[in-house]
């Protein structure tokens, strides 16, 4: 018996993280988009992560969009919990993954021993945490890694074939475009991934889907506008002369280490090229980052047209006299104890885990330093407590008062804004017939799917965690 062809939204339903969306064809053939983590302080979201809306031992192939964990953090599960099937993606995703999923067991595995401990306090006889997955689980999910490169069609069944476009996100991001054939027809189905913006340093501009019938569409910047280009670059610069030159202070700027983190490093390397930015030392305090960096510079097929420019003045684009990347987490700490000015590139963006955590206990409290926060936050984050304009915030068990000065600049975002994602959809317009809209805020989303109906595309649906719907 056959069933009618679907899509159950399993992730980043009216969330802004935990990609996953499941399609089931009609004869049964299961493709998965996505398998990212929950990031955030909810802690009913631990279930999520530890639990699944189907069998992964069911799947019969996983689709990449790209490798930020919100995207990718639970494939390691996913493969530990009985997933045996291939896993598409760019040949970069497959680079960044490797290290970033490894980062990401040794966070599970180390939060694992540090809840036992803490369970263990209380009742000696408490059952030890499981970390969701660890290294091992990491190197099993690798070796089912099956890499190709943009714009080719790629066979993943007799009836089903992928393609991946530049989706101009970060380095390996793709949008993902899926060409069914069944009972005599093709079908198309699209899904954004999460779509870059137009302009940006690095990397490519993202690149127009063929046009689909059924599309999954991000929306997490649906409701803004970001700042312009030269206007960022001023008021980075501006931020960097009150901080560093006038008050002598420590600008810290919480970062994702993949993408945000080099976006930054190259404006500042054109900035110390331009003769523009004083020898001021810059810190780059993250592992995970500096491999990242490393990952960035195997991977030039992936650069736009200007950074290839660049290189023919500045054969290192991630690296100037006054740039130090901490290893060392010695190097780091001194970093807290040190006078004077600085700048300190850190993750985590959404200040939630990682050494930037460090950072904020010792350096908030003095009104010398500000703190940049350059992305999206989620609820409850230590980010977006501060970006709501908290006069406290708790950290490592105690409260501090919030006296370094709180900047925003979303225009580092990698998102593309409200007019951004309509220009990147409007190629759809004359094809699509269902349109839903996830890894967004509701509010966010609402906003979006208005717009989008006012420009000529059908009623947008805003599924919910665990919705399903027959295309």
């Amino acid at each position: 018996m056959t069933c009618t062809m679907n899509i159950r939204f399993c992730g980043a339903a009216r969330e802004v993280t935990g990609s996953a969306h499941l399609i089931t064809l009609e004869n049964g053939f299961r493709l998965l988009l996505d398998c990212g983590l929950y990031q955030g302080n909810d802690e009913e979201m631990d279930t999520f992560n530890r639990s699944w809306l189907f069998d992964p031992s069911e799947i019969d192939c996983l689709i990449l969009s790209h490798a930020h964990i919100d995207h990718s953090g639970r494939i390691p599960k996913l493969v530990k919990d009985g997933y045996t099937g291939n896993i598409y993606a760019t040949h970069a995703t497959r680079s960044l993954c490797a290290i970033m999923l490894l980062d990401s067991a040794y966070i599970q595995e180390r939060e694992a021993e540090y809840e036992t401990r803490d369970k263990r306090k209380k009742n000696p006889r408490a059952k030890q945490v499981s970390p969701l997955y660890t290294a091992k689980d990491v190197k099993d999910a690798m070796d089912l890694f099956v890499t190709t490169g943009y714009n080719r069609w790629v066979k993943l069944s007799d009836d089903v074939e992928v393609l991946f476009r530049d989706a101009g996100h970060i380095l390996g991001s793709a949008s993902v475009s899926l060409r069914i054939r069944e009972n005599g027809q093709t079908r198309t189905i699209g899904f954004t991934g999460d779509i870059g913006r137009p302009d940006r340093p690095i990397l490519r501009d993202p690149q127009p889907m063929p046009p689909s019938e059924i599309l999954i569409s991000e929306s997490t910047y649906g409701d803004r506008i970001h700042e312009s280009a030269p206007n960022e670059a001023e008021h980075f610069l501006r931020i960097i002369r009150e901080t560093c030159l006038e008050k002598r202070g420590k600008l810290i700027i919480p970062a994702f280490s993949v993408g945000r983190t080099q976006e930054i490093v190259y404006m500042l390397d054109q900035l110390h090229t331009d003769g523009r930015l004083l020898a001021i030392p810059v810190y780059v305090d993250s592992p995970l980052a500096v491999n990242a960096t490393a990952v960035f510079g195997a991977h030039p097929e992936c650069y736009d047209n200007e950074l290839n420019e660049y290189l023919l003045v500045d054969d290192n684009p991630f690296g100037f006299n006054s740039l130090i990347y901490a290893r060392d987490v010695e190097i780091s700490k001194s970093l807290n104890e040190m006078e004077g000015p600085a700048i300190i590139i850190s993750s985590s963006g959404m200040m939630n885990a990682g050494r930037v955590k460090h950072h904020l206990a010792n350096n908030i409290e003095d009104p010398k330093n500000t703190f940049l926060i350059v992305g999206y936050c989620a609820p409850g984050t230590p980010g977006a407590i501060l970006r709501d304009g908290a006069e406290f915030i708790r950290i490592f068990g105690s409260y501090k008062k919030v006296r370094a000065h709180i900047e925003i600049m979303d225009s580092f975002s990698a998102h593309a804004d409200k007019d951004e994602l309509a220009h990147f959809l409007s190629h759809q317009r004359e094809s699509v017939k269902q349109l839903f809209l996830v890894h967004g805020n509701y509010d966010a989303q609402v906003t979006l799917a208005a717009f989008l109906e006012k420009i000529g595309f059908p009623k947008p649906e805003i599924p919910t965690l665990g919705d399903a719907f027959e295309l």
